[in-house]
């Protein structure tokens, strides 16, 4: 009786597995950037050894790291939301800098007690997150317009708003930043250090929305939904309504990230706030595999990415680099990942 091996992909990969392609695929990117590195005459062990000392050596470091973690855990929560019901939410970037829009305007221009203020200027982020991603939202709804593309390219025009507003209508005159809007008076509070109460509030939310998803009757259509949309149609879910309920929230969220930045790490709004975090929260949402939960251990594994990425500037090396290194993790962590999904079957004849 010969036996024959096959490869077969499993709908969900086992966490331990899961973890240890992850683990195993850094590793590999690790080896391959530190001998391409050695080639070009830099040493790799003694600049892994700055990164980590850098990072979480110090206090310092470490703060910097939980301030990079509050958006890429949100951002990445947005899009992951999106994605449970079968739709890709493109436009993190310009709900980012909605919300800091919208957050800005309230901070400087009603007249509140900073507890209030820092209250409705988060309402007020969450609403801008949604504002924007509204048009493509309904467009999806009612008329099956792809959310990719619109979701995107507004992403240009809320860059391209905040820049206005930074350098001309809003700009601060006669202050030190010649191209940002005065600073804000509301901040939020210290959590440790410099990391303000945006990191516990990103993580609060994205175990109450794994939560959600996965204990209620709503979150099981929403899945359901995404999973199969045909299904979703016979049980008499009205997808619709689920679809623009789940795009407005991960707009909201988005919306919240930026106002989080400006209220908790910039104090100010101008242009390039977001350093990108809306696009970083695409690749912190694959890397999460749709998992509210592991978008926070994303988020962190991101954040030390680009952290890195920026101590290994100020050792000299240059952008094209650093970014050439960390897209070199991101693919094959991402490949690690689908690979965990495999296994060997044994199959009898």
């Amino acid at each position: 009786m010969a036996a024959n091996f096959r490869l077969q992909r499993l709908p969900s990969a086992n966490p331990g597995m899961a973890l240890a392609a992850r683990i195993l695929a850094i590793a590999l990117a690790l080896v391959i950037a530190g001998i391409i590195l050695a080639f070009t005459g830099n040493n790799p062990i003694d600049l892994g050894l700055q990164v980590v000392t850098a990072s979480l050596g110090s206090t310092f470091g470490m703060e910097d790291l939980g301030l990079l973690i509050i958006p890429l855990i949100l951002t990445g929560l947005s899009v992951t939301v999106a994605q449970q019901i079968g739709a890709w939410n493109i436009g993190a970037e310009g709900q980012f800098y909605a919300g800091a829009f919208a957050a800005t305007a309230v901070g400087l221009f009603v007249p509140l007690p900073e507890a209030w203020s820092l209250v409705f200027m988060f309402i007020a982020g969450a609403i801008g997150g949604m504002v924007w991603i509204l048009v493509p939202t309904l467009a999806r709804a009612y008329a099956n317009v792809n959310e990719l593309i619109t979701t995107l390219l507004l992403n240009f025009v809320a860059i391209l708003l905040v820049f206005y507003v930074s350098t001309d209508a809003w700009r601060e005159r006669g202050g030190v930043a010649n191209s940002a809007t005065a600073r804000i008076p509301a901040e939020m509070p210290e959590f440790w250090g410099l990391v303000h109460w945006g990191l516990p509030i990103a993580v609060i939310m994205a175990i109450g929305m794994a939560l959600v998803l996965s204990f209620t009757k709503w979150g099981y259509e929403v899945r359901l939904i995404g999973s199969n949309a045909s299904a979703g149609k016979y049980a008499g879910i009205a997808a619709r309504r689920h679809l623009i309920t789940v795009m407005l929230m991960s707009g909201g969220i988005a919306g919240i990230a930026g106002m989080l930045e400006i209220a908790g790490t910039v104090h100010r709004l101008q242009g390039g706030i977001s350093n990108s975090y809306g696009y970083l929260g695409i690749m912190v949402a694959v890397l999460a595999r749709g998992s509210s939960l592991g978008v926070i251990f994303a988020g962190a594994l991101m954040a030390f990415i680009l952290n890195s990425g920026i101590i290994l500037q100020t050792q000299g090396l240059t952008t094209s680099a650093v970014l050439a290194i960390t897209g070199l993790i991101l693919f094959l962590t991402a490949i690690g990942d689908e690979l965990s999904h495999y296994r060997i079957i044994r199959d009898k004849t």
